[in-house]
């Protein structure tokens, strides 16, 4: 079989990954309002091309449409949707070297891939879209284990910050956005996910009609949830959010 990278047969940036680790893992861990971080050229750039360029549009695939109050969205997230290079990323980042990695970065041990990529995949928010604040639903529906980490990678190059769509971060009260990261090519955001690490972008997507928001999502469970955290199970929970000043950290 003809592999989609035959000069670079892991897609991981292996050399890199324990040294990164080493050298965020307090940045990760004490970033507020919850535990996250956002990595830019992490991932080589002809491979992230390739996953791009077999990206579907709305009408090549079979989308799942959400279009509700909360979230106005696409999303796909069985294997035969996706491209050989796409395919040849998302298995790599379901490996025993990713999971290492996560582990050593968030100090959580016993993270657990899901094959099923449930609730997650590819996601694409076209023109007037988008994606309410929320926390994540806390169980994997076949497997019952405890959702622990996202990871978003981000496939928008040549995105205008006029355009929206930012990644934004909320306090556990509600109170306001604390953090907005921008969903730039390239750009990979990890984040731990508990009942109340509240997410979203909840401003309708303002980008050009033949543009969208396009993103891989992933999950990672552990077995139980440390003691102290909240291991009720709840699907996903949506805010409303109380529009402030904003006084948050903007990630360009």
């Amino acid at each position: 079989m003809e592999l989609p990278f035959s000069a670079n047969p892991n897609p991981l940036p292996l050399e890199n990954m324990s040294r990164i680790a080493g050298e965020r893992a307090a940045d990760y861990r004490n970033a507020n309002p919850f535990p996250h971080i956002a990595l830019d050229n992490f991932f080589d750039e002809t491979m992230l091309s390739r996953v791009l360029e077999e990206f579907p549009n709305r009408k090549q695939i079979k989308w799942t449409e959400f279009d509700n109050y909360h979230e106005v969205k696409l999303s796909a997230q069985k294997d035969d949707n996706f491209g050989p290079a796409t395919k040849w990323l998302m298995y790599h980042l379901n490996s025993s070297y990713f999971i290492n990695f996560l582990e050593e970065l968030t100090g959580i041990q016993g993270l657990l891939p899901d094959p099923h990529f449930e609730g997650g995949g590819l996601h694409q928010i076209m023109p007037g879209g988008k994606l309410g604040v929320h926390a994540d639903f806390n169980k994997h529906p076949l497997f019952q284990l405890d959702r622990r980490i996202n990871i978003l990678l981000y496939l928008n190059p040549g995105w205008q910050k006029e355009w929206g769509g930012d990644l934004e971060l909320w306090t556990r009260d509600m109170s306001q956005c604390e953090k907005r990261i921008s969903p730039i090519g390239g750009r990979c955001v990890i984040f731990s996910t508990t009942r109340d690490s509240f997410h979203g972008h909840p401003h309708p997507l303002n980008c050009p009609e033949e543009h969208s928001r396009k993103s891989i999502a992933l999950y990672y469970y552990t077995h139980g949830r440390p003691a102290g955290e909240d291991a009720t199970p709840h699907k996903t929970l949506w805010q409303n959010i109380n529009e402030q000043p904003d006084h948050s950290q903007y990630h360009e």
